[in-house]
């Protein structure tokens, strides 16, 4: 069962989305807040895997409630609700810990999907929109873009492709597939690789390669 805590300003929203997520059998909604502070203060004591996360709110909008929960001891996976005219909200929400976003006008079972997706660890991100945020997310480290190329050839075979695997979407389970490798042997190389790039996460790998490869 995946816990869901679902945070919009909106009433209306927050009961629509909680009808539509409690016919999922897989998915249990454990609450509902109005801003992203609130989350942030309700998730020591309701504990959720997946939050559901509007990113225009009063008091505590989406990217600031993000920074927040990815500051708590057991972050939970954000997914992030917006509009086609929120990129930069997008770009700094993903720089705060958020795993991808999904339009809030997509259909309900796509809802359901996502925060399944972002569960199992895969990013939620349109490729073209990847691309477009690759360019307005700061790098992360100081290198110059020049000598981002030379840190992705620096890795070793393997670990550039779990890195170009894990670009395009797919979970740890469907990379050891791929690669014929278990799961904690694939771990194992994005541990290595977060510390050889001086990364935090699996969003942020996913970002520094598109930014290499588009630069």
């Amino acid at each position: 069962m995946i816990r869901v805590l679902i945070v919009d300003d909106d009433p209306f929203i927050r009961e629509s989305l909680q009808l539509i997520l409690d016919m999922e059998p897989e998915l249990q909604v454990v609450g509902a807040c109005c801003n992203g502070r609130e989350a942030a203060d309700l998730i020591p004591h309701t504990p959720a895997d997946v939050v559901l996360m509007d990113i225009r709110m009063p008091v505590c909008n989406g990217v600031e409630g993000t920074r927040l929960l990815q500051a708590l001891e057991r972050p939970p996976a954000v997914l992030i609700l917006t509009t086609f005219d929120d990129d930069e909200y997008i770009a700094e929400a993903i720089r705060n810990g958020a795993r991808g976003y999904l339009l809030k006008n997509v259909p309900p079972s796509r809802i359901a999907s996502g925060i399944k997706t972002v569960h199992e660890g895969s990013m939620l991100i349109h490729p073209d929109i990847a691309r477009k945020l690759a360019g307005m997310i700061d790098k992360p480290k100081a290198d110059a873009s020049k000598r981002e190329h030379a840190v992705i050839a620096g890795l070793t075979p393997t670990e550039g492709q779990i890195v170009r695997l894990i670009a395009d979407g797919q979970s740890n389970k469907e990379i050891a597939a791929a690669l014929f490798l278990s799961e904690g042997t694939i771990k194992n190389y994005i541990t290595e690789i977060l510390s050889k790039l001086g990364l935090r996460d699996r969003t942020q790998i996913a970002i520094f390669y598109l930014k290499a490869i588009h630069s």
